[in-house]
Order: C-alpha cells, then sequence, then structure tokens
C-alpha cells in the first residue's frame, strides 16, 4: 500500500518542534487590523501550541 500523503494546506500551517509539539498562528492577527488596538495586536503576535483535542487530528493530516 502507498504511503498517505500529508495534507498540504497543514503543513503551511503548523510547525512541529523538536520536542513534538505542533505549534500554530494566533488567530485574529490576519485582516481588520485597524480597529483592533496596538497591544492586542501585540499580544496576538508568535505562535500557540494547538489544542490537545485538535492534536490528534492535525498529526493525521501532517502523516505523523
Amino acid at each position: 500500500m502507498p504511503k498517505q500523503k500529508s495534507h498540504s494546506g497543514m503543513k503551511k500551517r503548523i510547525k512541529v518542534t523538536g520536542s513534538g509539539k505542533l505549534m500554530r498562528r494566533q488567530t485574529n492577527k490576519n485582516h481588520l487590523l485597524e480597529h483592533k488596538s496596538s497591544k492586542r495586536t501585540r499580544k496576538l503576535d508568535g505562535r500557540v501550541s494547538v489544542s490537545k483535542a485538535d492534536a490528534p487530528t492535525v498529526k493525521k493530516m501532517l502523516g505523523r
């Protein structure tokens, strides 16, 4: 049986750390930023880990 292909969209959105943790971008930092305060947009910088409930699905989509 051939190997499963990993989900192209998920590859672009999720980074896996050395310890195997799944990291994603924060939400609400993509558009409509004009009315959001600078403090709020700064807090949305960086990456956060994928929720425990979603982790198995994401791992499956990444072929892990």
